[in-house]
């Protein structure tokens, strides 16, 4: 069996939505020192809809992928369901992602949330603080690859 799904490949070699966005509602960034990935995820929002959705990753197939698909299945959604999305979701969408590789699905709804609580922020709109609990990457990572 492939390492990576062809979802997993398509993605990383023809990924969607890649770029920035100029005056964007909300930006959210997250990294992992350890495995060096870096995400940023742009979100221009209209009527609490996301109406556009760029990212720039910095990493491996994976975390490129993760950021492609996920931006993919937030596109016209509204800021609610965007909320709603999980990293396993994610993985599914891309027909699954090695277990060693699965904190770039992590990096990926993390930084979508991160997003959206800067839009929250910067528009004064109330929201419930537990659904942005902080992710140790450090320590996710050393449960998925030990001490390296």
């Amino acid at each position: 069996m492939a390492l990576y799904s062809e979802k997993v490949m398509d993605h990383f070699m023809h990924p969607r939505n890649v770029g920035t966005i100029e005056d964007a509602s909300g930006v959210g960034e997250v990294g992992n020192a350890k495995c060096g990935d870096i995400m940023k995820i742009y979100l221009k929002i209209e009527n609490d809809i996301i109406e556009d959705v760029k990212f720039e990753t910095f990493g491996c197939g994976s975390a490129i992928a993760s950021s492609s698909m996920a931006t993919e299945m937030i596109m016209g959604k509204s800021i609610h369901e965007a909320l709603e999305l999980t990293n396993k979701a994610v993985a599914e969408a891309l027909d699954g992602l090695p277990a060693h590789k699965m904190h770039c699905s992590v990096l990926a709804e993390e930084a979508i949330k991160n997003a959206l609580k800067d839009y929250f922020d910067k528009n004064n709109i109330p929201y419930d603080k537990s659904r942005f609990k902080e992710i140790d990457h450090d320590e996710l990572h050393e449960q998925v690859h030990g001490d390296d």
